[in-house]
């Protein structure tokens, strides 16, 4: 049975399932609906509690173990198995079908794993999880939803704010949702429930952002140049590695070229991106960001980031090091704006 993560709440005022599955990477959306469904349980008389990770070392024996064993105290059993790779190999897949095939009516099991690949969710194990248990997978929340997940935060907690406020926390947090979450936490301890002004915001947020390299390419292909110029300074001031900066634009740049001649050759774009394992928010901003970007645009890219390395490395006469981080944002400028 699928869930959504807002009908979670309403599930839960009702009898448990015997079977919970989550599945995201957002680790605060994760982390609180199993935080829910773990109170849930103890309110319901799961005293007892296991928790199972599997990493290299793992036995699944362990698991079957569990659910067969008996309470200590006779009290009803909360077992939790936390996949962290979400890749529980050949042996894992086979016994997580036998054990939802063998669930224990003293025990109630949770089991967390990182989104799963497309490739992934087609495993015989992924739709036994599916058929068995009450499987909640939580979407990313994109840059262009955090300010409107900020304002229901805020709204939760009885505060508001206005556009300008919310955007200026979003800007600051950067997609952490947690860092997000704090943010907000911290406005509910500083200020009495109601509309906060703009002041108090920007007084009481602190600039949190983390910024991510992985992102700095995903700026680029939406053709974002405010953002791509933000987060480059970010990265340069939190003093990030200028030679894997420029590996990450450059990857992207050649995923660009490779669909592109994909493309010419008439193959369609969805069996491209499955090609190169290309998904999640990612693929979603491939096909505007072809449209967008030319071919001459992104092969003039390849010359510059040659460029930019040979900078980094200091092989271009009369360089220096402001000099490469000037250079790698010009060329993801010109990669954005096609």
């Amino acid at each position: 049975m699928q869930l959504r993560l807002e009908a979670l709440d309403g599930h839960l005022s009702k009898a448990l399932a015997p079977l919970y599955v989550i599945t995201s990477d957002e680790h605060l959306l994760a982390l609180e609906a199993a935080d829910k469904i773990r109170r849930t349980a103890r309110a319901q008389g799961y005293s007892e509690r296991d928790v199972l990770t599997v990493e290299r070392s793992f036995k699944w024996g362990e698991l079957l173990a569990a659910n067969q064993a008996l309470s200590l105290f006779g009290d009803k059993k909360l077992i939790e198995l936390r996949i962290p790779t979400g890749k529980p190999g050949k042996d894992g897949g086979a016994a997580l079908q036998s054990y939802v095939q063998d669930l224990s009516p003293d025990n109630l099991t949770l089991i967390t794993l990182p989104k799963l690949d497309w490739q992934t969710q087609k495993a015989a194990w992924v739709a036994s999880l599916q058929q068995a248990a009450v499987y909640i997978d939580i979407p990313q929340v994109e840059r262009t939803q955090l300010p409107n997940w900020i304002g229901q935060r805020l709204a939760a907690q009885g505060q508001s704010a206005d556009r300008q406020s919310i955007d200026f926390i979003a800007d600051r947090v950067e997609g952490n949702l947690l860092a997000a979450h704090q943010e907000i936490q911290k406005l509910a301890l500083l200020h009495e429930p109601g509309k906060l002004t703009y002041e108090q915001v920007h007084d009481a947020v602190l600039n949190v952002a983390r910024y991510d390299v992985f992102k700095l390419s995903e700026a680029m292909l939406a053709g974002d140049p405010a953002r791509l110029v933000r987060m480059l300074q970010g990265l340069q001031g939190e003093g990030e590695a200028l030679p894997l900066v420029l590996w990450a634009v450059t990857e992207e740049i050649r995923t660009l070229l490779k669909l592109k001649a994909g493309m010419a050759q008439g193959r369609p774009l969805g069996a491209l991106l499955k090609e190169y394992r290309i998904w999640g928010p990612k693929e979603r901003m491939m096909e505007p960001a072809l449209r967008r970007i030319s071919l001459a645009t992104l092969e003039a890219a390849m010359q510059d980031a040659a460029q930019v390395d040979k900078m980094i490395k200091g092989l271009r006469a009369k360089a220096h090091a402001g000099d490469a981080w000037d250079a790698m944002l010009q060329l993801a400028l010109n990669v954005a704006r096609g």
